[in-house]
């Protein structure tokens, strides 16, 4: 058998935790540029400077990512001679920003480290990018070799952030051991995406138990013990589970149906107004009643009731007769593929209506 490497970040999380980075940075080098969106980088801007005080880290400059995770942003990176001249990256902001430092780091093969300012995805840990075209149409992944080396959760700048991209960040969660769990079921596993599949068990309780407490916070800009425990969830418990479930050339089962409603919606104008974590928390349902899951289905719907979250397709304005269109789409996309049986059009479309007419009967 050939040998391999596992790449796993670690992390700081709590209101201090950029109190770390001398610490954390001290063997890579004392020149950093922070790369990030204009709105995350004016919200810890003031925090990574106070953390690094009276430290030798020196920031060179802090630098827009570009607005999208596209290539052209960055090439526009790759040529800013201050990026050129930094030891360290620091990549501030949501999924995007940090995928676009991401492909940078690998490029430059400089040590990155990710600083995110709101709980939306697991970006900040993952080694995956999600690469978008200069139209906003999607690309597709790029693999770097290792993911950030360590990921800064500063616990304040989350509470402060718009609860929507927590609540639909808790959508995108959810998904994960679902998705998990039915992409790898009845796979004769070797270690690596073994420890995976049992890491994803982890993700949903967190979820159930305290998203209400955690959103209710967020609302106030309370950095709470629950809104503590739903970052780390979305960002870290999620992200472990990426990485040690895909490999791009031997393996993915990182996610499975759930996503392929997300792809899908893309065919539909109305879904643009939508967040991805909101479409994919949908997603999740078809796929427990394409699997049969009925009882765990019930609990997940009556869950997304309590938050908000979609249960029908007039949440997600789709209407019945774009199905058909969306499950073309979704054929052919790697998550397609993601589950133990064939999944069909025909089948799936059954399912997506099924679970509409579910939720409108109850």
């Amino acid at each position: 058998m050939n040998s391999y490497s596992v790449f796993l970040p670690s992390y700081s999380v709590g209101v201090d935790s950029y109190q770390q980075i001398p610490y954390v940075t001290r063997r890579y080098g004392k020149k950093a540029i922070v790369i990030g969106g204009k709105t995350a980088i004016s919200k810890s801007k003031e925090s990574i400077l106070e953390g690094i005080k009276e430290s030798n880290i020196e920031v060179l400059d802090f630098v827009w990512y570009g607005g999208n995770a596209s290539y052209e942003n960055v090439e526009a990176l790759l040529n800013n001679i201050k990026v050129q001249n930094a030891d360290l990256i620091f990549a501030v902001g949501g999924g995007r920003a940090i995928d676009t430092c991401k492909v940078v780091a690998d490029k430059l093969d400089k040590p990155m480290f990710s600083f995110p300012t709101i709980a939306s995805n697991c970006a900040a840990c993952t080694a995956i990018a999600v690469m978008y075209n200069s139209d906003d149409t999607f690309n597709g992944y790029y693999y770097p070799k290792e993911p950030a080396v360590h990921t800064f959760i500063n616990t304040n700048i989350i509470a402060e952030a718009p609860d929507n991209f927590l609540w639909a960040g808790i959508g995108d969660a959810l998904s994960k051991q679902s998705e998990v769990l039915l992409a790898t079921k009845e796979k004769n596993l070797s270690h690596t995406p073994l420890l995976g599949s049992q890491l994803s068990c982890a993700c949903d309780e967190p979820l159930l138990k305290f998203s209400v407490k955690a959103l209710e916070d967020c609302k106030k800009n309370i950095a709470s013990y629950e809104l503590e425990q739903i970052a780390l969830d979305i960002i870290i418990s999620t992200g472990l589970v990426s990485n040690l479930t895909s490999d791009a050339e031997k393996y993915y089962y990182n996610s499975s149906l759930a996503h392929c409603v997300y792809y899908g919606s893309t065919v539909v104008p109305a879904c643009a107004s939508h967040l991805h974590g909101e479409i994919v928390s949908f997603g999740v349902l078809c796929l427990l009643t394409y699997d049969k899951q009925f009882e765990k289905r019930d609990r997940i719907y009556e869950f997304n009731k309590s938050i908000g979250l979609p249960t029908c397709l007039d949440d997600i304005d789709v209407k019945k007769e774009d199905v058909a269109k969306m499950v073309k789409k979704m054929n052919g996309v790697t998550e397609w593929y993601c589950a133990p049986y064939e999944v069909t059009e025909e089948n799936f479309i059954q399912a997506i209506l099924e679970t509409d007419e579910y939720s409108r009967n109850k």
